[in-house]
């Protein structure tokens, strides 16, 4: 192993003893002012090391510079597990946590793009609305009242709400929370204006107003004074400011029974009153503006020639062409932040960050190549330069070589993953990681090369006449029975082609990278069937019950109650996990862990990685299913580790693990290699290869040239993106499209393949 270490002093951050998860002592010096990019096996420590190490003590030692009281607002994160971290500066993360999904949040407030054109409206536009909160849907001089700047209004059924043959004593209210007994009930039944013995088909208009539609007021219940207001507009404020996929089960069930959405009739969604949206300047509305695409909004912007607010006219420009360069031009200022992917939302960050004033800060990246086709990862890379530029240190989790060849230096971890992993194995510059042995400097130069022969398709899947959001009438034809790659830049429609027309039909199987359903009990060991088997074995071994061996069940620890950890809710504090004292962290009764399967108990089994459970288990229900998790390329995951904890490409391969036993059935992929290193790329394309050579279909979202040189076939949409695309540019063999097609995703496999 080569080793280069920057000299001493204060142009290094110095890591000094980092154990975070497996990290086994590390110690390495990181220049200050360059680009540093963390390489190494997924599960090999990257992220220990730079998000749970050095980025955790920056922001956890900028917080104990806040007062007391502020500080009780904020997160009390521990100090994480390293002897001594020196030379720090403020760190800022950019990652790729999907943004808040408050339907009030749009690109354009997230980027202050938003705010700069509500100025530029109120100083120059005709008729003249002289402040800039007139122009804001969320604030009351500007929104629509009608549905109060949302863009969209609700329509409650009233007949899911109420069952009009009972009466209140007997339960008339239907909705989640309203059961007899409980306070809103009781607020109705006591609030005098209502008979609780009368059936409600039998009351007065006046009775059936107050029930359903009485405005908020102050009543007496008992010796209190309470707020009361009819069911409907109570609904409306309680359940339905609520994000739907944050909502429990049976409120998200209830919401999707009882309630319709659609537009706003009043302001046609576009959130704004009548008097700002009547504003012109250069003959556009703000609202025309900010429905217009980044891209085309940016010409727009430095097509105006107002004096007055040439500055801010600038500022706007610079930050809609940092959204353009990022691969973003295809978006709109009035996209909702909700509906962001994972790398769309990354990049939204990282331009907010682009405009600051701020240098000399550590900015720190996970995969920044995340949904990108390799025209938009050239473009990428250079704001990654840019910020560097700006004299701040550029900390890069990556896997893509074009990122990689960038570094000033690069850190490399390993030798594998888990236990195996935690190490340095390289620090230096590129040349010498390509020298260097490691399985990253051996991988930097491999090219998977096109198929011999691609195979004969069984059938056809056909998409006729697809037009959801850019697609343009779109008609193709899926073949059956072979790896299918859908490709094309970032907003082209490949997401809206598949993902708008597969699911749902007959054998369709979607394994996306979607938050998996469950709570933080749940881990791979129960969300893949594992623990069945595996409860069976401890159970037959010690002629016990089987629930003995569940920590949700009767072995639970009665302190925890299987947590492993207690939650303490300190109120308009963030809430504190703290491990429980009784179990240790373990989970179980102290009775359960004396049972023992070939000297383990039931804890230190699900303390086990699937590689390590995969030699304790040779055979059985339980080593099938071990098998499937580490040929998706999981084996460093530890069987009891929680789901939350997982990243959006160890999700997609979880779920591929559970559903890979079917046969016959259409996959459908969304960027698979994820998180995924260059020589893990090569077991999926196996795995892919297995799955369709075992009678299925898959068919895969995907900018990876490798995958693209693997396909049998490829559905390439373009040419460009948002209005420039939506359109079937190249469907055919890879080695069809570098013969014979010009598109982008054409030029790029042909220099990935050296044609």
């Amino acid at each position: 192993m080569r080793t280069e270490h920057p000299a001493d002093g204060h142009d290094s951050i110095q890591v000094r003893g980092a154990r975070e998860n497996n990290l086994t002592g590390v110690d390495v010096d990181i220049p200050k002012r360059r680009l540093t990019v963390f390489t190494g096996l997924s599960g090999s420590g990257k992220s220990s090391l730079v998000f749970g190490t050095i980025a955790a003590e920056s922001q956890r030692l900028i917080n104990e510079t806040y007062t007391t009281f502020v500080q009780s607002f904020m997160p009390s994160p521990a100090r994480p597990e390293v002897d001594t971290l020196r030379n720090l500066s403020a760190a800022i993360i950019v990652d790729q946590e999907r943004m808040g999904a408050n339907s009030r949040s749009t690109v354009g407030t997230a980027t202050d793009a938003a705010a700069m054109l509500r100025i530029v409206f109120s100083r120059v536009g005709t008729p003249r609305l002289e402040p800039s909160s007139a122009f804001s849907f969320n604030n009351a001089e500007g929104m629509c009242p009608e549905c109060e700047g949302l863009g969209r209004v609700n329509t409650i059924d009233v007949d899911e709400l109420v069952d009009a043959d009972l009466s209140l004593n007997e339960g008339a209210i239907t909705a989640p929370g309203y059961g007899v007994g409980t306070w809103y009930w009781q607020v109705f039944v006591g609030s005098g204006l209502l008979d609780p013995d009368k059936k409600v088909r039998d009351y007065t208009d006046g009775e059936r107003h107050d029930l359903l539609h009485h405005p908020g007021t102050k009543i007496k219940v008992g010796t209190n004074n309470v707020g009361y207001e009819g069911l409907v507009p109570k609904i409306k404020r309680t359940h339905l400011v609520k994000d739907r996929d944050k909502m429990q089960a049976g409120l998200r069930a209830f919401v999707d029974r009882a309630v319709t959405f659609s537009t706003c009739p009043e302001c046609e969604g576009t959130r704004l009153n009548a008097a700002a949206r009547s504003v012109k300047v250069a003959g556009r509305t703000i609202t025309e503006c900010s429905a217009m695409q980044i891209d085309d909004l940016a010409v727009f912007a430095r097509s105006l020639d107002e004096p007055s607010v040439k500055p801010l006219l600038d500022t706007l420009g610079h930050t809609l062409d940092s959204l353009v360069e990022v691969g973003l031009g295809y978006l709109s200022l009035d996209r909702e932040s909700g509906t962001l992917s994972g790398g769309e939302s990354q990049r939204v960050k990282m331009v907010r960050h682009l405009g600051s004033s701020l240098s000399d800060v550590t900015y720190v990246f996970d995969e920044p190549t995340v949904g990108l086709h390799p025209h938009d990862i050239e473009r990428m890379n250079g704001l990654l330069l840019s910020l560097r530029d700006k004299g701040n240190t550029v900390l890069v989790v990556e896997h893509k070589p074009e990122t990689i060849a960038l570094a000033d230096h690069v850190v490399d971890l390993g030798p594998g993953a888990g236990p195996a992993g935690g190490r340095i194995t390289y620090t230096g510059d590129v040349a010498g990681l390509r020298a260097s042995g490691t399985l990253t400097g051996d991988h930097l130069d491999h090219r998977a090369r096109l198929r011999d022969q691609v195979r004969t398709p069984t059938g056809v899947l056909p998409i006729t006449g697809a037009t959801s959001h850019n697609l343009k009438d779109v008609s193709v034809d899926v073949p059956l029975g072979v790896l299918t790659v859908v490709t094309g830049v970032a907003g082209s429609g490949k997401s809206s082609l598949v993902h708008g027309a597969l699911p749902g039909r007959e054998g369709v199987v979607v394994v996306d990278q979607s938050p998996i359903k469950g709570s933080r009990r749940s881990n791979p060991a129960t969300y893949t069937g594992l623990l069945d088997p595996i409860r069976t074995a401890f159970a037959r071994a010690n002629g016990v019950r089987a629930a003995l061996f569940s920590a949700n069940s009767d072995g639970a620890c009665p302190e925890c109650k299987g947590a492993g950890v207690i939650y303490t809710d300190l109120a308009m504090m963030a809430g504190v996990a703290t491990t429980c004292e009784q179990c240790e962290g373990r989970r179980f009764r102290p009775e359960v862990l004396v049972h023992e399967l070939r000297g383990r108990n039931i804890a230190q089994v699900l303390a086990m990685s699937v590689v390590e459970a995969r030699e304790f288990f040779p055979s059985g229900n339980a080593r099938v299913i071990l098998d499937r998790l580490h040929d998706v390329g999981l084996g460093y995951l530890g069987l009891g580790q929680p789901l939350t904890t997982l990243s959006g490409g160890e999700r997609q391969r979880l779920k591929l693990a559970i559903s890979m036993a079917r046969q016959g059935a259409v996959y459908v992929m969304d960027e698979p290699t994820s998180g995924l290193h260059l020589a893990d790329v090569d077991r999926l394309l196996a795995l892919l290869d297995r799955l369709v050579d075992d009678g299925n279909t898959v068919i895969v979202i995907e900018h990876h040239q490798a995958v693209m040189a693997h396909a049998d076939h490829i559905i390439d949409l373009g040419p460009g993106a948002g209005y420039e695309g939506g359109r079937v540019v190249f469907e055919g063999s890879p080695a069809a499209l570098i013969a014979d097609a010009d598109t982008l995703t054409a030029r790029h496999l042909r220099t990935y393949l050296g044609r």
